[in-house]
C-alpha cells in the first residue's frame, strides 16, 4: 500500500471550487446548531471568503492533487472582520476546514502549523484566531497546540461570544511540526 503524503501549499485560483466544497462539507455540521438567519449569514460569509481580497494567504492541504482542507490568513482584525477596534495588527487564522472524510489524520494540525510558519515568515510574534463553543473539537485542537485564550479580543455578537485565542510564535512546541 502506498503511503500518501498530505502537502500544505498556497491555494491556486483553480482550487477555488474544491475549497468551497471543503468549507461547505466541514461547516455543514453546524447548520442545525444555529438559528436559520445566523446560519444563512455564516454561509454567505464563507462564500464571500472565496474571493475576499482582504485574505492575505489561502493555504490548502492536498493529497495526490485532492484538496482535503484549507485555512485563510488575514493581517489585521479590520481585514478579517471589519473590526479595527479589536486592534489586532498581525495574522489572524480563519475558516480552518477539513473535509469530514479526511478528519482524524492530522490535517487540521498541519494547516495550523503551516499558518504558524507563514506568520513567522511575515515577522509576526502572535497568531490569533476566533471560534465559539459549538466548535468544541476545534477548541480542543487549538488548546492542545498551545493556543491560549485572549479574552480582551473576544467579539460579542448579541448574546453570543466569539472567543479569541492566540499563540505566541516564539513559544511554539516542535510537536506540531514547526521549528523554532
Amino acid at each position: 500500500m502506498t503511503n500518501r503524503k498530505v502537502i500544505i501549499r498556497d491555494a491556486e485560483p483553480s482550487d477555488t471550487e474544491a475549497i468551497r466544497a471543503v468549507l461547505e462539507d466541514a461547516y455543514a455540521e453546524y447548520e442545525q446548531l444555529m438559528p436559520k438567519e445566523r446560519w444563512e449569514a455564516y454561509k454567505d460569509n464563507i462564500a464571500h471568503s472565496l474571493t475576499d481580497a482582504n485574505v492575505k494567504a489561502r493555504l490548502v492541504a492536498a493529497e495526490e492533487g485532492v484538496i482535503l482542507g484549507s485555512v485563510y490568513l488575514y493581517d489585521t482584525s479590520d481585514a478579517a472582520y471589519g473590526l479595527p477596534e479589536l486592534n489586532i495588527h498581525g495574522p489572524i487564522m480563519r475558516l480552518l476546514a477539513v473535509a469530514r472524510r479526511a478528519r482524524g489524520r492530522g490535517i487540521a494540525a498541519a494547516l495550523v502549523a503551516g499558518s504558524i510558519e507563514r506568520s513567522r515568515a511575515w515577522g509576526a510574534d502572535i497568531l490569533h484566531l476566533h471560534t465559539n463553543d459549538m466548535m468544541q473539537t476545534a477548541v480542543r485542537l487549538y488548546e492542545r497546540l498551545g493556543f491560549e485564550r485572549a479574552e480582551e479580543k473576544d467579539i460579542v455578537k448579541g448574546d453570543s461570544v466569539v472567543k479569541s485565542y492566540r499563540i505566541r510564535l516564539r513559544e511554539v512546541e516542535r510537536s506540531i511540526g514547526v521549528k523554532r
